[in-house]
């Protein structure tokens, strides 16, 4: 039998370790202190002394005052770990006085025992709140002090030692807040005695308070790290220990502005203007605008934003700095598109007039007449560059019009010979004015010898001035 005792012992070292009552994963370690009571009545002792001071086992359970040994100071020390699952280990140690044996009393005994139970808790099965069931078994080793029953009982006595036991726990635990509880059990032990006679079988009933602890808080906001999504952040419970910096009640985390309060259909941003546009994509926040904009006005509708529409309050073109392009001639093409923006044309014309008026046609008639050349000669004269310069510059405004350039001569030679040279002073001047730009097939050149003076030719100014090209409108 001892060999046994032996053997049971060791294997509660073993395998005691810290145990709670009404932990979790998050707080993992439990402290428990208080008093204790041991009732040895209920169960009682055996042999010739069962009938005599003993009663049936939960006989009298709840009579305090006859047989219940309640020590009146701290006495008894709980140390718990939280294992998986609602199950715990707890190792605890108990001191008492034995005075109350049954329905004999005898001289003070000191009591002692040590145990180590698996605990299981009721508390999330049941989905309770701050109230912690639980139930635990286990074993441990008891010893009472040597002593007698009654003084005048000599051949009584209470001889036990130390004797290992198995135990059964029911416990309950009210939880003040995460860390503290209000803890009330009782324990059976069952004693394996060495004197079978004499087994001293008991109740112990113990009231006290329990701490647990030791979850890690590293930012400090009441979540522990195993279930804060942001542990080192300090956050809400509500969002699993994530911060929500600006109360918009969006997380951080999927806060397009976490600073700033805003609404969940635009991801935590604000919308200051009532645009329908958030905050962090309207480039004019404070002043209602439009979404193709990016949140900036538009008051002409040009598709311009106001801050960048030379003229807000008019609609125009992103190329002219959101203003209309001006037509200057009122011709209904516009400057930009206009190839005569001060001469009334037609669009076709790209806003130039595809007929000279004969304003114009008199002004080419006038600057053809003074370009002179020497008798028998087809050579522009140096002082006639200017006026052909002049000339190329109109038949340029009139892009659609062709043009015919009459050359002529005076009298002297054979209207043979003066027919030939007038055709080659009419090339000579059409040469010029393609070689500056003048489409070739806009012109055409014919001569006319000298048959068409504008001067008499009996006189030598008559004959300078019948040397000459005439430019004239083709029909």
């Amino acid at each position: 039998m001892k060999n046994y005792k032996i053997q049971v012992l060791a294997l509660l070292v073993v395998f005691i370790a810290p145990n709670l009552d009404a932990q979790t994963e998050d707080n993992p370690w439990l402290i428990g202190t208080g008093f204790n009571a041991v009732d040895i009545y209920p169960v009682g002792i055996h042999s010739e002394l069962q009938e005599q001071y003993a009663g049936d086992n939960l006989e009298d359970f709840f009579n305090v005052d006859e047989h219940w040994n309640i020590s009146p100071s701290i006495s008894y020390l709980t140390i718990g770990r939280y294992l998986k699952d609602d199950f715990s280990l707890k190792l605890s140690g108990y001191y008492n006085i034995i005075e109350k044996w049954g329905s004999a009393s005898t001289e003070e005994l000191n009591y002692f025992s040590l145990d180590g139970a698996v605990s299981y808790s009721f508390k999330d099965l049941f989905k309770l709140n701050r109230w912690e069931p639980y139930f635990g078994l286990g074993g441990g080793y008891t010893w009472i002090e040597v002593g007698n029953f009654n003084k005048d009982m000599d051949d009584v006595s209470a001889d036990y030692n130390g004797s290992a036991s198995i135990n059964g726990t029911v416990g309950l635990t009210y939880w003040l807040n995460d860390n503290w509880g209000l803890t009330a059990q009782s324990t059976y032990n069952h004693v394996f005695a060495y004197n079978t006679d004499n087994s001293p079988q008991h109740y112990r009933h113990s009231l006290g308070v329990s701490v647990q602890f030791g979850g890690k808080d590293t930012d400090g906001d009441g979540i522990y790290d195993k279930k804060d999504a942001c542990p080192e952040v300090p956050g809400l419970e509500e969002f699993n220990g994530c911060p929500d910096s600006d109360g918009d009640g969006i997380q951080d985390s999927e806060d397009t502005c976490p600073q700033v309060a805003g609404l969940a259909e635009y991801n935590g941003c604000a919308d200051t203007d009532n645009d329908g546009v958030s905050d962090d994509k309207d480039n004019c926040p404070n002043e209602a605008g439009v979404d193709a904009l990016n949140g900036c006005p538009d008051s002409d509708n040009d598709g311009i934003a106001n801050g960048n529409d030379k003229c807000p309050n008019q609609a125009g073109e992103a190329a002219n700095g959101g203003c209309p392009w001006p037509d200057t001639d009122g011709d209904s093409v516009l400057d930009k598109d206009d190839e005569c923006p001060n001469q009334a044309g037609t669009a076709a014309n790209n806003g130039c007039p595809e007929l000279p008026s004969e304003e114009v046609q008199a002004k080419l008639t006038s600057y053809a007449k003074t370009i002179n050349f020497d008798t028998g000669k087809s050579d522009i004269k140096a002082e006639a560059t200017e006026t052909l310069e002049a000339i190329v510059a109109i038949l340029k405004e009139y892009p659609k019009a062709n043009f015919v350039v009459e050359g002529h001569t005076d009298s002297v030679a054979s209207e043979k010979f003066n027919q030939k040279l007038s055709e080659q002073r009419a090339a000579v001047v059409v040469e010029f004015l393609t070689a500056n730009g003048i489409d070739s097939a806009r012109l055409t050149s014919v001569g006319f010898g000298e048959t068409k003076p504008i001067s008499s030719n009996d006189s030598t100014k008559g004959k300078a001035l019948n040397r000459r090209v005439e430019i004239k409108l083709a029909n």
